[in-house]
């Protein structure tokens, strides 16, 4: 049986689900874990409060219990239903959020975000917390776009450039892109600020892959200790 790694978009957008499936297509190889990527068509047009962030809970469990992967991931970058979605799998759940918080602080010491919108800041304030490495940021700045103008692959690439910049300029020796939506602009935003971006489907691409690798390799390793 083939090993298959799935990532639920809790969105409705299109475009945002596209992005993701672009950002984590150099993942594919043979003797990989296979990545699918769905949205929940029911879903918000984006996660832009904490009424939606809470209303994808249930739905993104509903999806981890009735579907057959070896991980998940939850493709928004303030990781909604993510304890609810650990509960309800044995298999292990990875955030984007904190997937890319790892990743950046794995290589830098202090980071920067660009964020999505001003009511994404308690979010990610939240996961920050929830980590203990609030102290690790240098900056958070907002974009403040719609989600179909985020994911447009030429509309807001001077807008994140530049903010990239901003955020290299108050001590970011590494950034995160805020948003599953910016999955396009990773190159862009690395060339103006002159440190790495750290792209979060990817970073939760590369955490899931490695722990089912990982799972896959049990089995022997148990038989060599007997």
């Amino acid at each position: 049986m083939s090993e298959r790694i799935l990532i639920i978009n809790p969105n409705s957008s299109v475009s945002c689900t596209d992005g993701i499936g672009e950002a984590v297509a150099g993942f594919a190889a043979p003797g990989l874990p296979k990545l699918e990527v769905m949205r929940i068509a029911e879903g918000p047009p984006a996660i832009t409060n904490w009424r939606e962030w809470f209303s994808v809970a249930e739905p993104i469990c509903r999806i981890v219990e009735s579907h057959a992967a070896d991980a998940f991931i939850i493709g928004c970058v303030s990781d909604p239903g993510y304890d609810a979605a650990r509960v309800a799998t044995a298999k292990p759940v990875f955030g984007m959020l904190r997937s890319a918080i790892t990743a950046a602080m794995n290589r830098a010491e202090h980071f920067g975000v660009i964020g999505f919108t001003d009511a994404s800041r308690e979010r990610h304030a939240k996961v920050l917390q929830s980590l203990g490495v609030e102290n690790r940021v240098a900056a958070w700045i907002p974009l403040n776009l719609g989600m179909e103008v985020l994911t447009d692959p030429v509309a807001p690439r001077e807008r994140i450039a530049a903010t990239a910049k901003e955020l290299a300029a108050n001590g970011a020796k590494a950034i995160i892109l805020g948003c599953a939506g910016m999955a396009k602009h990773r190159a862009a935003a690395e060339d103006a600020a002159g440190v790495p971006v750290i792209e979060p489907a990817q970073a939760a691409a590369a955490a899931a892959i490695a722990a089912v690798l990982a799972a896959r390799e049990m089995p022997s390793l148990a038989r060599a200790a007997e």
